[in-house]
């Protein structure tokens, strides 16, 4: 690793330093750390380079080689997710915009008639934009950051973030964009894997990969990610149920800046012997998966 390309963050939800290593995790990562908040249980990779290296990664290594959410599984998420949001909040003539737009799939899919949203994507692949824009959807090509300092200046009614927030630079930067970009008592939608503190879904080696770390610095239980919320001045309205279910997805409503909303994390060493203990299963039921 180039240390003069990367710098060391503190944890995203607490703002502590101390943090020990998930056991086992370099295993599986081809020796890169990702650690454990001792203060408030989180799970993040400390070292990360700019919100623009991490999105490069993504446009012209995990897209370039070939990922596309024209599958099953991942169109399966994405309609659980619309309709999850239009049982809760309707979109029909809401304002959404979708950070991480991907190829646009989403947008597609909640801007048809029976949903009826009006729909904006940002997304820094270029390709991924061409497209969109050949699908009639209005978009920005960059990160997040990036339009925050643009000429565009809209206000939604809604944003969402679907299996986005993992792999930005800081999710606090990126949900205080998102706290602008919204209208007066808009709201915040993320939908990410449910896999910390829940029955394992599957081995440990499909979860913690050898993609550079960074393209994916945080992982959350339930309470990590409303903690994360709530410190970002979203208070959580709405949660499935993620328990017995691969995906966890939160609505949370735009609070004042002055509000202090209570939050608590996990316990960093339940979140340590959880890892133990996926680890364990993996390699008593899955030997072959172990790297």
């Amino acid at each position: 690793m180039d240390t003069q390309q990367y710098e060391e963050f503190p944890c995203d939800i607490c703002g502590m330093h101390d943090a020990v290593e998930v056991p086992h995790a370099r295993e599986y990562t081809g020796g890169q750390p990702v650690h454990i908040c001792m203060h408030c249980g989180f799970v993040y990779v400390k070292q990360r380079r700019s919100a623009g290296a991490i999105a490069d990664v993504w446009s012209d290594q995990i897209f370039g080689s070939g990922y596309t959410a024209a599958i099953p599984a991942v169109q399966a998420r994405l309609t659980f997710v619309a309709e999850f949001i239009n049982e809760k909040l309707k979109l029909q003539g809401k304002k959404v915009c979708d950070i991480g737009a991907g190829e646009g799939d989403f947008l597609d899919m909640i801007r048809q008639s029976r949903l009826g949203a009006s729909v904006f994507g940002i997304e820094p692949s270029k390709k991924n934009c061409e497209r969109m824009q050949s699908m009639g959807i209005e978009n920005f090509i960059g990160t997040a950051e990036e339009y925050a300092v643009s000429s565009y200046k809209r206000a939604f009614d809604i944003a969402t973030i679907t299996w986005t927030i993992e792999n930005c630079q800081s999710p606090r930067k990126m949900l205080e964009i998102v706290h602008d970009l919204l209208s007066d008592g808009g709201h915040v939608v993320i939908a990410t894997g449910s896999r910390i503190l829940v029955p394992f879904k599957k081995p440990l080696s499909y979860y913690l990969g050898k993609n550079p770390s960074d393209s994916h610095s945080f992982r959350f239980s339930a309470r990590t990610l409303e903690a994360l919320l709530a410190v970002s001045h979203f208070e959580v309205v709405s949660t499935n149920r993620y328990i017995d279910h691969d995906i966890l997805c939160v609505i949370a409503r735009k609070k004042s800046t002055q509000e202090q909303i209570p939050w608590s994390g996990d316990n960093y060493l339940d979140v340590h012997h959880f890892f133990e203990r996926w680890h364990n299963e993996t390699a008593l039921y899955y030997p072959s998966e172990q790297q």
